[in-house]
């Protein structure tokens, strides 16, 4: 076990090779095992611990449980050249998301806005990650998703959880790093209040609301005492998150034709793609110039008291992500413990 608290690093390619051979003694293909090992460790890069390989042990047993699906395709429930749909029976999302990417990409060119709508994926881990991929062409993605069997947020002056915090990301390219959105309708996540409570520690502020519907920062309320995580602004201004989550539950659930009044179970994510060619519209060197300028008008605008620099959405991402290129993935002792006896238990070895 180990037994500081200081993060250790693993260089980038061989944590990724190690972690796909976990996912494929699970019993998924070389292809599925790599995107899924990938999406994780670009989580922890960028500096997503709640959605990196925090989750692998997790996913190992949604694999050996069967809850997520090791073999199948995605099926076709429509296709009319620019708006598809499929349903996912419960494949690897980061492999089903990947794949919405391969078909946007071959299809980008001859419609300009391509749509994928994705019902009955499991767990797609942090948005963000898939970003990149699409704004280092050029194009601007607009990715969200809901989980249509799982609750935890209620709904602005409610105190009954109802909505997954619905996070919705986008990628703006610019002449540099891209701006990188990644927004949840809820002040925090699921993810973040099962690792505090665990831990034993608190929320920094009173981000979750009990049963009864009164602010605290212990996250326990929400993981098992019938609370809720509260909406982006909280009991003053939460009626802007609600707004937020209602529009994801449209994207994802509405069109996607999957969704909670079908009382569905299991883990499950609907997802809903976008990927915008500004080259359809005013041109990509109208829309980089623009979005060049304003992200420059950003970082120049003069900071508060107490802010160094006004920074943009993404950029401390990147940073972080450049660093454990160089310098190797940062992974907590815990992180480390629980994925090194997940690959202990598989006969396999993370050191």
């Amino acid at each position: 076990m180990s037994s500081s608290n200081v993060a250790t690093r693993f260089p980038r390619a061989e944590l990724e090779r190690k972690v796909t051979l976990l996912f494929q003694a699970c019993g998924l293909s070389e292809d599925k095992a790599g995107s899924v090992a990938h999406a994780l460790v670009l989580a922890d890069m960028m500096g997503h611990v709640t959605h990196g390989l925090a989750l692998a042990p997790g996913y190992a047993a949604a694999l050996d449980s069967g809850d997520m699906a090791r073999e199948g395709e995605p099926e076709v429930v429509s296709d009319r050249g620019a708006c598809v749909a499929w349903k996912g029976h419960r494949l690897p999302g980061a492999w089903l998301v990947g794949r919405a990417i391969d078909l946007a990409l071959e299809r980008i060119a001859q419609h300009g806005v391509v749509t994928v709508t994705i019902a009955g994926s499991h767990h797609t881990g942090a948005l963000s990650t898939y970003l990149p991929r699409l704004t280092q062409r050029g194009l601007m993605p607009i990715l969200s998703c809901s989980g249509p069997a799982a609750t935890g947020v209620a709904p602005f002056g409610g105190t009954r959880a109802l909505f997954t915090p619905n996070p919705i990301a986008a990628g703006i390219p610019t002449s540099g790093d891209p701006v990188l959105l990644d927004i949840s309708a809820s002040i925090t996540t699921n993810n973040r209040a099962k690792q505090l409570a665990a831990a034993g520690e608190r929320f920094p502020a009173p981000w979750v609301m009990d049963a009864q519907g009164y602010a605290t920062d212990d996250p326990r309320v929400a993981v098992s005492g019938g609370g809720s995580l509260l909406p982006i602004g909280g009991l003053d201004h939460g009626h802007k998150g609600y707004g937020l989550a209602l529009l994801v539950e449209a994207l994802t659930q509405g069109l996607s034709g999957l969704g909670r009044h079908t009382r569905p179970s299991g883990t499950l994510m609907n997802v809903f793609l976008q990927v915008i060619d500004p080259d359809a519209f005013g041109g990509r060197a109208s829309f980089e110039a623009e979005s060049t300028w304003l992200t420059v008008a950003c970082r120049s605008n003069p900071p508060r008291p107490g802010v160094s620099q006004v920074r943009v959405p993404g950029e401390h991402a990147m940073a972080q992500q450049r660093a454990a290129e160089e310098l190797g993935v940062p992974l907590s002792p815990a992180i480390v413990d629980a994925l090194a006896a997940c690959m202990v238990g598989r006969g396999l070895q993370l050191a």
